[in-house]
């Protein structure tokens, strides 16, 4: 804490203490500035949902109070440019470094065990099923030295000639009608990132050991109820991943029977969010379309009725529609719930994955953009290993299976309260003596199905078959002509495309992605004030890829792209730090008629957990014109 630097610490989705490495290379190093900047101009149409917004603020209230027990304020600013903000701030301390926990595309080093470009297959390529993605990661090394929480910050000169805004002045909360409804979620959740930790050790504590039996029951909390948390970055996942690992090897050697099959499950989830990192890191165009080719033929019904029904619970299917209450109400449902409701939307109803996907993000209290493709696109078909294109779960035996009493769908559809156990997940069935008792009477006051399940059977098959017919038609006429036998045999196949990751490194570019999956545009800039300053921002991205670029160059699974695409709904009512440790990792300010621009480190993997944003002075008239410019989301 001894150094001379006046570091701004530019948070996003990392609002947590312990194990911050920005933070605590900012703190080591000397005065720190900790700023946040919510910028709902930049936010397009994946703007976040009210859910989520409450969580983002608490959280942000509850690090600041954190902050301000340390030694420095956080400042909060409202802006129309996150570019604009960021240099705002450094003008108004005279700031030698900006720092941030890398982010790529979508993700954050300090918030994954393995990067993405680290793992790959025998034939140097990226991983397309998770299994064989899991099972690699399994082998290799994982980094889990937490950085230590700073116990003491020293806060910089210059704060009041910042713009702030107050936490409410933010807008999180955009109406008196939010607020009140955010009132009730206050009640179940308790965000921040010291109540993130005690989430995690009474999980850990009380929760793990029966995770592999009690985790698909979806009534009452069985799962360990973190994912908002991660989400905003108030856990670490390295830190997870040490205490569940610690616990295992304490229940192992207590002889505790169980204990490896839990924690091995509960692994695979945070494995799963995980691959869903990689699969938007390495195929970033899967916000909008199918990883598998052929999907692109597909018929979606975009039947805005049908989409209404599902969204409203009254699809006439107990399970779903209570699932679907339940997320409205609260903006959270068991993952076993999400599947259910997922699956049904698009092979029942055969609504398009994209509608289905962005309305997750609209709703849920722990909206993740990159779990949400995963998801959507394991039960549409649309992955290698995801559910079989023909697959059509009955909601009905789902229904039996995971709420066997009705206790989930009496919860939530208190007009079929008084429904036998026996007939409450297929009310149609069941005569009319027992309707009339318990108060329900179909197509009035609780829908009939609205579709059957021999009609979806049908309409589901003729779909699969129009889709292999389109999609062999265009593979014959990109023959032709020339069909042979050994050209037949590829013709219905899926089409998987392929990134080459070895002895590919990413390399520093000028091109951050920020948290909201845009590209922030860092171009050398002239700033008020006595020194003219300019940011020089060094940032990894994937090279060389075949049949989509990096994520950090590409349209980075863009969250707001502007592109007329299937992406298009109804409305309804980055990188690693490029400075080793025995390298310096600051800037440099050199005299006031030169302009240096530091160059580049080319190899940015390994060990490092934070980007540093020198700050040097320049003369405008010797800035290089040509310079390329900077382009600057568990259970």
């Amino acid at each position: 804490m001894g150094g001379s630097e006046r570091t701004v610490v530019w948070f996003r989705r990392d609002l947590r203490i312990d194990d911050n490495p920005a933070l605590a290379a900012a703190a080591r190093d000397g005065a720190v500035l900790p700023v946040f900047i919510w910028c709902p101009a930049e936010e397009g149409r994946f703007y976040t949902g009210r859910c989520s917004r409450w969580w983002l603020k608490e959280s942000l209230a509850h690090l600041a109070r954190s902050l301000q027990a340390l030694g420095c304020p956080l400042v909060l600013i409202r802006a129309q440019t996150t570019l604009a903000a960021l240099l705002q701030c450094v003008d108004s301390i005279g700031a030698t470094r900006v720092v941030y926990n890398h982010l790529y595309g979508m993700s954050f080093n300090g918030d994954l065990l393995y990067e993405p470009w680290e793992v790959y297959d025998e034939n140097g390529l990226a991983f397309t099923t998770f299994k064989k993605y899991w099972e690699k990661c399994m082998k290799l090394h994982i980094d889990i030295s937490p950085s230590l929480a700073p116990w003491r910050l020293v806060p910089v000169s210059g704060i009041e000639n910042i713009c702030s805004s107050s936490i409410d002045n933010l807008g999180l909360e955009s109406s008196k009608d939010e607020e009140s409804s955010n009132a009730l979620l206050s009640r179940a959740w308790s965000p921040g990132w010291r109540n993130a930790e005690k989430t995690l050790e009474d999980f850990v504590s009380h929760g793990l050991l029966d995770y592999s039996k009690d985790r698909m029951k979806v009534a009452g909390t069985t799962t360990s109820l973190l994912s908002p948390y991660l989400h905003y970055g108030e856990v670490s996942v390295r830190k997870i991943y040490q205490l569940v690992r610690v616990q295992q090897i304490k229940w192992e050697n207590e002889g505790k029977s169980g204990a490896g099959e839990s924690v091995n499950l509960f692994l695979l989830s945070i494995g799963l969010r995980e691959y869903s990192r990689y699969l938007c890191f390495n195929f970033p165009f899967t916000h909008e379309r199918s990883l598998l080719g052929n999907l692109k033929h597909y018929p979606w019904r975009a039947d805005e009725d049908r989409f209404k029904s599902w969204r409203q619970g009254m699809t006439g299917y107990p399970l779903v529609d209570a699932g679907m209450r339940e997320l409205w109400a609260t903006g959270w449902t068991h993952n076993r719930i999400r599947v259910i409701v997922s699956s049904f939307a698009v092979k029942f109803l055969q609504i398009p994955w994209t509608w289905g996907m962005k309305y997750f993000w609209d709703v849920l209290l722990d909206a993740d953009i990159e779990s949400d493709i995963l998801g959507w696109q394991y039960i549409s078909g649309s992955l290698p290993d995801g559910h079989e294109l023909g697959r059509l779960d009955n909601p009905e035996v789902q229904g039996q299976k995971y709420d066997p009493d009705g206790e989930y769908v009496r919860t939530w559809i208190p007009e079929l309260a008084r429904m036998p156990g026996e007939w409450i997940h297929h009310p149609w069935d069941a005569p009319s003596s027992i309707l009339e008792v318990a108060g329900v009477e179909l197509g009035f006051n609780y829908p009939m199905p609205i579709v059957e399940l021999h009609t979806a059977r049908e309409c589901l098959d003729d779909a699969i078959s129009t889709m292999w017919q389109l999609d062999t038609a265009e593979k014959l006429a990109e023959l032709d002509g020339e069909v042979v036998e050994d050209n037949l045999s590829h013709i219905k196949s899926f089409d998987v495309p392929k990134v080459v990751l070895k002895e590919l490194s990413p390399h520093c570019d000028r091109k951050v992605p920020t948290d909201d999956g845009r590209n922030l545009e860092l171009q050398p800039k002239e700033l008020k004030g006595t020194n003219k300053q300019t940011i020089c921002v060094d940032v990894i991205k994937a090279s060389k890829m075949e049949d989509t670029g990096s994520i950090a160059n590409s349209p980075i699974s863009r969250k707001r792209s502007s592109s007329g695409s299937v992406f298009n709904v109804p409305s309804y009512s980055s990188s690693v730090e490029v400075h080793s440790q025995n390298q310096h990792p600051g800037g440099y300010l050199v005299g006031s008629s030169k302009y240096i621009l530091q160059k580049a480190e080319r190899n940015c993997v390994g060990k490092q957990k934070m980007t540093t944003v020198p700050i040097v002075v320049q003369t405008p008239q010797e800035h290089p014109r040509d310079l390329p410019p900077d382009e600057g989301g568990c259970g």
